[in-house]
């Protein structure tokens, strides 16, 4: 962890390998073309991993599975066999109804937070700071719900990121909140409360998990989504993974090209 942890004070400037994380193959449909599978990655119960090159940049690869704790088991092995010096979790998310997004829009991560840890009450949510039982301990660093993705080295991508991927694009791409949720969100009512109480844009079910392996390492994240819904009264007749799916990776490459480019 000691190496992984100087490395992340180190910023990005040294980037050697990308680690790249989505949930389900079609996220990364586009890479799986382009990069070779790992045979014996880890062990046979490990996720598929892929490696090679993607925009110019080392990169490896892992279909992690849905939900949080796969997400999870994929992070740590990545970072234990691949070491990558900065992750990218991506793959389609919803919006929530007052995030002014739309189908096929994009969002960037600026914090990821742990929507259902804690304690519901009648009329309340209390959160694990507010009960005071941390997820993660570094020294005097703790981390509750919420983990913040725009330190130093991601702050400098996501700047970048924004005003470059806004150009000729029929798509528009926002930066702001993520939640995590264990179950997705099915009403119209439910998503104005989760947004409501935490300021959120974008749900997803995996990406404070990887943020929470991110943090116990040291290793920058990035967090991309493509919008695949409106987190609204469930209708799957208004969704539209694939084209999600394929503005996310866009979006994805460029980040990775602008890495290559400018050393970051």
């Amino acid at each position: 962890m000691g190496r992984h942890m100087r490395n992340a004070t180190q910023g990005i400037t040294k980037t050697r390998t990308i680690g790249l994380i989505s949930a389900v193959r079609l996220e990364g449909s586009r890479y799986i073309k382009t990069l070779r599978p790992v045979r014996g990655a880890t062990s046979h119960l490990s996720p598929p991993f892929f490696s090679g090159r993607l925009s110019g940049m080392k990169t490896v690869y892992a279909v992690s599975g849905m939900g949080k704790v796969n997400a999870a088991h994929a992070t740590t092995l990545m970072i234990e066999r691949f070491q990558p010096d900065l992750i990218i979790n991506f793959g389609v998310g919803g919006a929530y109804p007052s995030s002014g997004m739309s189908t096929g829009d994009v969002a960037i991560a600026r914090r990821e937070i742990y929507a259902d840890e804690g304690i519901h009450l009648k009329n309340d949510f209390l959160t694990l700071e507010a009960i005071g039982i941390p997820l993660v301990r570094s020294g005097r660093k703790r981390w509750f719900n919420d983990f913040l993705l725009e330190n130093r080295s991601t702050r400098k991508i996501l700047s970048h990121s924004v005003a470059a991927f806004q150009k000729e694009r029929s798509y528009s791409v926002k930066t702001g909140d993520f939640a995590t949720v264990s179950a997705c969100t099915g009403t119209t009512r439910r998503a104005r409360e989760i947004e409501r109480r935490l300021g959120v844009i974008c749900e997803n079910m995996e990406g404070a998990a990887v943020a929470h392996i991110c943090a116990i390492y040291g290793v920058p994240m990035i967090e991309i989504r493509g919008i695949s819904n409106l987190v609204e009264d469930r209708n799957r007749d208004n969704w539209d993974i694939e084209t999600a799916a394929d503005h996310c990776q866009q979006t994805v490459e460029e980040a990775m090209t602008l890495l290559a480019e400018t050393g970051l």
